[in-house]
């Protein structure tokens, strides 16, 4: 496909201004000039929709060429939820279950460490390790889980434990965040996901997850985290209880952190998947929307790039969450990264997702040459591993695994079945000492 002049794609832009209200216009053309967003012009431009919405995406699309070029990336992980059972009860999450459950399940450190191996072993460079938070837990549970698995597989990047867990794991050792977070690192995670984020407003939190992590806590363990080495993600929950301005301000946040402390490796926009969640089945108090509609996910991607492009350049798509056909279609609204190959997924298929577990990586390339980009294959914080101008020979072996054998990857709904990994309370082990 050629590549269109940069003369007349700037002069296409500029003429599609005119096209758009006043306010809309006044706000893309200070981001295009380089200037910050307000909170204010980010949430009017949230709420941007029919021709301001298309120009809108134009805009995106076009500061995402200037800040990180043509290619679309992705990593090849697994996710690991690797127990559902939680004492916290949020009113989004349809994954956790109390300890009393018939269906709570915690899997033991060695199959943890099989299913890093067996990702390994496919071509995974990454697992993604997140779960509940059992009552009575070994506060020195994710420190020995990673110890385990670098002994096994001391090449895989570990991308493991929210803020929540971090926080939950150091309150049960009873130690400082930034003590238990040198652990972590000493121990092996090399990088942390930025959820339990949802949307960083108090107020907004005490609806939506009475208990949660607070947003100053929040803060604290990711900025910790910056400080002591170890990069995180950032993410955000939408389409729920939110307002446009809290959207904003939550971006805004996002950018003043990353400014000082430059920790940052993406940015995820999640939607909320209301199938299952609590809150939406109980419909307690104000009326819980059915998800975000595909102009607010469209309109998510395109402020993000516009507030945050600058700063956090790498703007990731959910397939898991919107499926791959709007996923694809957000890479034209300054998206950059299809995200991972996930193997398994249970969270979002717990509150009722349905676009599968897995995507292969030939998959994702012909998605991603399909909306006119280039694939490549990266690491966990955005090192290329292969750019893919041409399709490869060789199918990569996790493109070699048919759906008969990837059935032998198990289900969350398998999984919650399981006898053998049914909740029990784990003893507690001596803390690892620190170096």
């Amino acid at each position: 496909m050629a590549t269109p002049d940069r003369t007349t794609l700037h002069t296409t832009v500029e003429r599609a201004l005119g096209l758009c209200t006043p306010a809309v216009a006044r706000s893309l053309d200070r981001a295009l000039s380089g200037h910050d967003l307000s909170i204010d012009e980010a949430a009017g431009l949230f709420d941007a929709r029919g021709r301001d919405l298309h120009v809108l995406t134009l805009v995106a699309d076009e500061l995402r060429r200037q800040q990180v070029g043509e290619i679309v990336t992705y990593v090849v992980n697994r996710n690991i939820n690797f127990t559902n059972v939680c004492v916290k009860r949020c009113g989004f999450c349809a994954f956790s279950r109390d300890q009393l459950a018939e269906e709570g399940y915690l899997l033991p450190i060695e199959e943890i460490v099989r299913r890093a191996r067996e990702a390994w072993e496919l071509g995974a460079t990454e697992i993604c390790v997140q779960a509940g938070l059992p009552p009575g837990m070994d506060g020195w549970l994710y420190v020995n889980l990673c110890r385990a698995v670098k002994r096994e597989l001391p090449d895989i990047h570990i991308h493991g434990f929210s803020p929540e867990e971090v926080l939950y794991g150091a309150r049960r050792a009873r130690v400082s965040i930034r003590e238990y977070l040198l652990a972590l690192k000493e121990a092996g995670v090399g990088s942390l996901p930025g959820t339990s984020a949802e949307i960083l407003d108090d107020a907004l939190r005490q609806r939506i997850s009475p208990g949660r992590i607070s947003v100053a806590k929040w803060r604290e363990v990711i900025q910790t985290a910056h400080v002591v080495g170890i990069p995180t993600t950032s993410t955000i929950m939408f389409g729920h209880l939110e307002t446009s301005r809290q959207r904003a301000a939550h971006l805004a946040l996002l950018r003043e952190i990353q400014r000082e402390t430059h920790g940052f490796t993406e940015f995820v926009p999640l939607a909320f998947v209301h199938q299952e969640a609590p809150m939406f089945a109980q419909q307690v108090g104000q009326a819980v929307p059915a998800g975000p509609s595909g102009d607010a996910v469209v309109a998510m991607y395109a402020v993000a790039r516009l507030m945050l492009g600058r700063d956090i350049p790498n703007l990731q798509v959910s397939w898991v969450k919107q499926g791959l056909q709007l996923s694809q279609h957000c890479l034209g609204a300054g998206a950059n990264d299809y995200g991972g190959t996930l193997i398994n997924e249970s969270i979002s298929t717990a509150a009722g997702a349905t676009h599968g577990q897995l995507v292969r990586p030939g998959e994702m390339r012909r998605l991603i040459r399909d909306a006119g980009r280039i694939p490549a294959e990266r690491t966990t914080t955005y090192q290329l591993r292969r750019v893919f101008e041409q399709e490869p020979a060789e199918p990569d072996p996790l493109d070699r695994v048919d759906a008969e054998q990837a059935r032998r990857f198990g289900s969350y709904q398998e999984l919650i079945r399981q006898r053998e990994f049914r909740f029990a309370p784990l003893p507690r082990r001596a803390p690892v000492p620190l170096r």
